[in-house]
């Protein structure tokens, strides 16, 4: 189960799809409109109360203007949980009786491990970005640079208890009234944790716990997509076009930051995803080409560049494509891995999207252009493709958690 954006339920669905591959049943419970991958894989799934879409507006808004704090946004989130926690646990209790494990990810978590305490079954996070303290580096929902290195444990289980606090009450609320359980005191910090994120752009830190797992991105192979006809003729028709994407992010001003991205780009040629930011009153120069929802892995290898919000899926993808990346972050872990990226060398410093600038941008496009950064992307790329998969090792490490449940 998990409940987040279409970027929090893609490598979930695509593990679900590598459990069902391997013999096991499997349900996927999601937030509706997260769950088109679930379609396309004939992944069992149901939906989860809540619209993830309605309660981000307000939220990104916020975090683009500048005015989020940690703890405001650790209530943000809590309000879109607190709001749908009893409707998930009733919801996720009746799908997950009679099954072996729970897997949880996203903001639903917490109802999930609530649930599998209820039915006595055994429960396994999962995550996209590094939840378990380490001493390498501090908690991706801090700002990258702000936290002295001998706080970064520290600022881990700062980070959870500011959320459990957060979530607290409507959660140990809907433990009694839906699943008859006693209030928590604490967060839950002893289950496995499987995280679908590459060794090669974040190696395991030395310092993790033998139950916290780096399996590698949680990606399908692309087969046989073919793109649509007026895609496949705009990039045969010249030079390879940067990409333009934000993913799920909405409430921020799309206009003002297309703005500044077309008089950055300077007339080359440019692919746009809108994503959840839509269409309307779109209005772009010949230059560019609007797509639809379009395979990374096709896609990507054949661009320039690759500019985009720093979600943990797409800076994957991104990577592994072997293009250089200019992120633009907006709230969330995606400052992070803006520094990973900038840390490994393939891509220049980031720069929140609010503070985006046409002048800022071009100079960052020359960084990423450079002969040594393009070596660089094009050498991760290749380390990436080489990796276990990711989902086999999340499938075998799964088998393995459950026969050691058995004994």
């Amino acid at each position: 189960m998990t409940f987040g954006t279409e970027g929090d339920g893609r490598p979930i669905a695509a593990l679900c799809c590598a459990l069902k591959d391997a013999g096991h049943d499997v349900t996927l419970l999601a937030a509706e409109g997260t769950l088109s991958s679930a379609d396309e894989l004939n992944v069992p799934h149901a939906t989860l109360a809540g619209d993830i879409r309605g309660a981000l507006q307000p939220g990104i808004a916020a975090v683009v203007s500048g005015k989020m704090s940690l703890n405001a946004t650790a209530k943000a989130l809590a309000r879109i949980a607190n709001d749908n926690v009893a409707a998930w646990m009733h919801e996720t209790l009746g799908v997950a009786a009679g099954c072996d494990a729970l897997i949880c990810a996203g903001l639903a978590a917490f109802a999930g491990f609530s649930v599998a305490e209820r039915l006595g079954i055994r429960v396994i996070g999962a995550g996209m970005f590094p939840l378990t303290p380490t001493a390498e580096f501090p908690s991706p929902f801090l700002p990258p640079g702000k936290t002295p290195r001998w706080l970064n444990r520290f600022s881990h289980r700062l980070v959870v208890q500011v959320l459990w606090r957060a979530f607290r009450k409507a959660t140990n609320e809907a433990r009694g009234a839906v699943l008859g359980l006693p209030p928590r005191r604490k967060p839950w910090t002893s289950h496995a944790m499987l995280y679908g994120i590459s060794p090669s752009l974040l190696p395991k830190p030395a310092d993790w716990p033998s139950n916290a797992y780096i399996c590698g991105q949680w990606v399908r192979p692309v087969n046989n997509w073919d793109p649509p006809r007026s895609l496949s003729k705009f990039l045969a028709a010249g030079d390879a076009p940067i990409y333009i994407g934000f993913g799920s992010m909405v409430g921020f001003d799309r206009n003002a930051v297309l703005d500044s991205i077309v008089a950055a780009v300077n007339g080359r040629r440019a692919l746009f995803y809108p994503g959840w930011s839509g269409t309307q009153g779109l209005q772009l120069p010949n230059n560019f080409f609007v797509i639809d929802d379009t395979p990374h892995d096709w896609l990507f290898p054949r661009t320039s560049l690759i500019i985009h919000h720093g979600g943990s899926g797409t800076t994957h993808s991104a990577a592994r494509s072997g293009i250089p990346s200019i992120v633009l972050p907006f709230a969330g872990d995606q400052a992070f891995w803006a520094e990973r990226l900038q840390i490994l060398g393939v891509a220049p410093d980031s720069t929140s999207v609010r503070h985006i600038s046409a002048a800022s941008l071009a100079h960052a496009m020359d960084i990423a252009g450079s002969t040594q950064v393009r070596s660089r992307a094009a050498s991760l790329g290749e380390a990436m493709r080489t990796e276990e998969g990711g989902l086999a090792s999340a499938v075998k490490t799964i088998e393995l958690l459950l026969r050691s449940e058995a004994r």
